[in-house]
Formats: structure tokens, C-alpha cells, sequence
């Protein structure tokens, strides 16, 4: 079985934006709402400061305490890849799962259903990539199978320092940025 996830590089990303736009685009995320988004951290102190620039989304967790809250099972993780998903009919809409994500990646549509980012899972099932990983222009975005150690995710967690978001969160996150 698959656990997919993405390796981002924040030496290469330029917060351009283009994953956000392509995620809207291909998802049709209402306006004023994002699946994803551009975040800047600086660390240091003056004059030796250093910036890292994210994409950053639902972490796909292996510990999902929004799936854990969620009272009607609409918020759940998918056979497909590990992929936590919403199924929007049987959302009620209680926010619950919004207060359990350490991450704030997820939004009440205005249809009434939670909404987060599923890794274009319609898209990986026509053997394509995210609609974010296939418009990134700096490519430095990488999906892929985390239980494949031949992948090329795998292969770059191997070769590079990296960390994942909020590890102190227990959530096993599955979205690990470079640096």
C-alpha cells in the first residue's frame, strides 16, 4: 500500500504563487478561500537573518486528530495513499476538525462542507501529479510514495536536511520541507 506525501525544496521555492492558482483553478476553491498557500519565516537576528519560503497545505497526517473529532465520519483517511479526505454529503459543517488541526488547513466552504487540500487525488487517479506539483515553475515540489524507498521523495529525505511542520503536534505529518 502507498503513503503519499511531498518533499518541498524552500531553497528553490520563490513564493510565486503558481501552485496556489493551479490548486484553485483545478479545485474550484471559492474566492477569498485557499487549499493551500505561500508562508515566509524569518529566523535570526539582525544583520544575520535567514528566510524560508513554504507552500504549505494539509499535512496528509498519519496521526489526523481531525479525523479523530469528526462526529459524522466525514473526515476520514482513504485507502488511496493515505490520503485524508471529506466526504462533503456527510459533513455537518461543526468545525470540529478546523479547531483540531494544528496546521489551519482547513475551511468551511460556503456549500456548508469542510474543505482541505487532497493531493488532486481525481488527478492521481489518471496517473497524474497535484495540479500544484505539475505548474511549480523553480520544481521544487515532489510527490510521491513514502513506502517506496526508490521514490524520489524518499530518495530526497535520504539525501538533504529537512523537517516536517509541528512535529511537537504528534501528527506525523507527511509533508517534509528541505532546507
Amino acid at each position: 500500500m502507498a503513503r503519499y506525501g511531498m518533499v518541498i525544496d524552500t531553497a528553490k521555492c520563490v513564493g510565486c504563487m503558481d501552485c496556489v492558482v493551479a490548486c484553485k483553478t483545478e479545485n474550484n476553491v471559492p474566492e477569498g478561500f485557499n487549499r493551500d498557500w505561500i508562508a515566509y519565516e524569518t529566523n535570526g537576528v539582525f544583520p544575520t537573518l535567514t528566510q524560508e519560503i513554504r507552500s504549505e497545505r494539509c499535512n496528509q497526517c498519519d496521526n489526523p486528530p481531525c479525523v479523530y473529532c469528526c462526529p459524522s465520519g466525514a473526515s476520514h483517511v482513504s485507502e488511496q495513499g493515505g490520503i485524508v479526505l471529506v466526504t462533503q454529503d456527510e459533513c455537518v459543517g461543526c468545525k470540529a476538525c478546523m479547531a483540531a488541526c494544528p496546521y489551519g488547513a482547513r475551511f468551511v466552504n460556503p456549500e456548508g462542507y469542510a474543505d482541505k487540500c487532497t493531493f488532486c487525488n481525481h488527478r492521481l487517479e489518471n496517473g497524474e501529479l497535484p495540479a500544484c506539483v505539475s505548474v511549480c515553475p523553480t520544481y521544487c515540489m515532489h510527490f510521491g510514495d513514502f513506502d517506496d524507498p526508490e521514490s524520489e521523495v524518499s530518495k530526497l529525505l535520504k539525501s538533504r536536511k529537512n523537517h516536517p511542520l509541528i512535529p511537537a503536534a504528534g501528527t506525523e505529518p507527511q509533508i517534509y520541507y528541505l532546507v
